[in-house]
């Protein structure tokens, strides 16, 4: 349940209301929303007794490729059997008019699902990759591999299930000698240029910067806000808890992204 006042809901409104390019960044609490594990909730079961930094990075993947293949896979295999909220429509249906009208909503994300996707909107950069394309971790050559509808007993991955067979990565078809990874950035990699490339023109020219369900503490994303104000966009903030940016954000309002996207724009 929302608790933003009724006051800067109307003043969020009002901003909105004129804008013809909106830069709509959100992380990882829109996707909680949906029922996806935030990064550091997602150790259960099977993956509690593992650390997001003993899994997700490359030296990890180098060494036990068949865990972290497995690891990766069950994320991307609950990722899958969420559905968007109302808040990812929302955004898909804004997206759709201000492009009628001749404007631009330009949707930067640092989550590695296809939730605004499935939500049927476009997003202009994922600034931490996306887990349903696929690379070789080896040459780097982008690569075709479909993921299976997950069955009950994978979703859950209980503690009973430690005696769980781990599946090998997929041989990759360009060299003769490596594997294939998720398309993910891991700790200790760097942010992909282009994307960073892509939201940073996006936040400059963009008349509102929207902010939704990201801690704002982790570089260079939460610089993004700050670039937005620099060129003079309104920045509006949506989360349930405060953040660095709270207090600066032209507007904040307290609440949920599928409580409150809705409502700021209807």
């Amino acid at each position: 349940m929302r608790t933003v006042s009724d006051g800067a809901m109307r003043e969020a409104q009002e901003i909105i209301e004129g804008a013809q390019r909106v830069a709509v960044l959100t992380g990882a609490g829109m996707s909680a929303e949906s029922g996806v594990p935030t990064f550091r909730d997602a150790q259960t079961g099977l993956w509690e007794k593992y650390s997001p930094e003993q899994l997700a990075t490359p030296e990890a993947m180098a060494n036990q490729p068949d865990l972290v293949w497995s690891w990766m896979l069950h994320q991307a295999r609950v990722m899958r059997a969420v559905a968007p909220h109302e808040g990812h429509i929302a955004l898909g249906t804004w997206q759709k008019q201000l492009h009628a009208r001749g404007g631009a909503l330009d949707i930067i994300t640092q989550n590695i699902d296809d939730l605004h996707e499935r939500a049927d909107a476009e997003v202009l950069a994922h600034l931490h990759g996306t887990t349903f394309t696929f690379r070789c971790f080896e040459c780097d050559a982008p690569a075709d591999y479909a993921l299976e509808r997950a069955t009950e007993e994978q979703l859950q991955a209980r503690p009973d299930l430690d005696q769980l067979t781990l599946d090998e990565p997929p041989a990759c078809t360009r060299c003769d000698h490596g594997f294939l990874r998720p398309n993910i950035v891991m700790f200790g990699e760097m942010l992909p240029q282009g994307a960073m490339d892509e939201a940073l023109d996006a936040v400059r020219s963009a008349d509102v910067a929207l902010v939704v369900g990201t801690s704002n503490i982790v570089q260079p994303a939460a610089s993004l806000p700050i670039a937005a104000s620099a060129a003079g966009a309104k920045v509006i903030e949506v989360n349930p808890n405060m953040t660095p940016l709270s207090e600066e954000a032209d507007v904040y309002l307290k609440g949920t992204a599928r409580d409150i996207l809705p409502e700021l724009y209807s």
